[in-house]
């Protein structure tokens, strides 16, 4: 083979590599269609907040106390004999009476140690996930979706024009007051089955929590959307 050839082949499989590049980067950039995500009972369970606590049935059943019968004999408290009248002390005139007043006891002070100080623990950090679960809803058709968008894939469509991409999802920290979910997103607008297709419109990016939805969530004239929770 002489090194003709083998420049030639090396042509071809470095323009095969950039174009495979190309390809990749392509499909990545091309919107999916939204999937009603898997059902998460438990996850739905720990999120509602306004499901009471169940009692334990096994508890020891108190018994109502029963009164006393009315024929038993009552109790008669012996009352304190009557005091009897002292015999007043007369004092000649000019005689003192001399009163000895006894010094209290001093009462010893202790030297109370002063309580050890814990060293202050270091504030928890938020756990990152891979997945961040939204909730949509179409206004026009009623038509409501919980679908999983990838943090750093591909964009997930969702309805006729809404576009969205997660950045960032994680969870509370342990020593945070509430348990939430938070998810950065940017969500944008493009109309499907263009022929040319157009960057999308972005109508929201930021930060959505899971515990306040009708604050940071969407707002849209035809959408509503808004973050449910986060899965690794």
């Amino acid at each position: 083979m002489s090194l003709r050839h083998v420049l030639l082949a090396g042509v071809v499989v470095a323009g095969l590599a950039i174009s495979g590049a190309g390809v990749a980067s392509v499909l990545m950039d091309l919107p999916q269609d939204a999937t009603p995500a898997p059902a998460d009972p438990i996850g739905d369970m720990l999120r509602d907040t306004t499901r009471t606590p169940l009692q334990n049935p096994q508890g020891p059943a108190t018994q109502p106390q029963q009164p006393a019968p009315s024929n038993s004999p009552s109790i008669v408290m012996p009352t304190a004999p009557a005091a009897t009248p002292t015999t007043p002390v007369i004092v000649a005139q000019g005689e003192e009476v001399a009163v000895q007043e006894e010094a209290p006891d001093e009462i010893p002070v202790e030297e109370v140690a002063p309580a050890p100080t814990e060293p202050a623990s270091p504030p928890g950090v938020r756990q990152r996930r891979r997945i961040a679960v939204i909730q949509a809803v179409d206004k026009t058709t009623a038509e409501t979706m919980r679908f999983e968008v990838e943090v750093g894939g591909r964009p997930v469509r969702f309805g006729r024009t809404l576009l969205f991409k997660a950045r960032a999802c994680e969870v509370s920290a342990s020593d945070e007051m509430t348990e939430d979910a938070i998810a950065y997103m940017e969500v944008g607008v493009q109309p499907r089955g263009l022929a040319a297709p157009t960057e999308a419109r972005q109508v929201f990016k930021g930060w959505m929590f899971a515990s306040s939805p009708s604050v940071s969530g969407l707002q849209h004239p035809v959408y509503d959307a808004w973050v449910v929770g986060c899965k690794a």
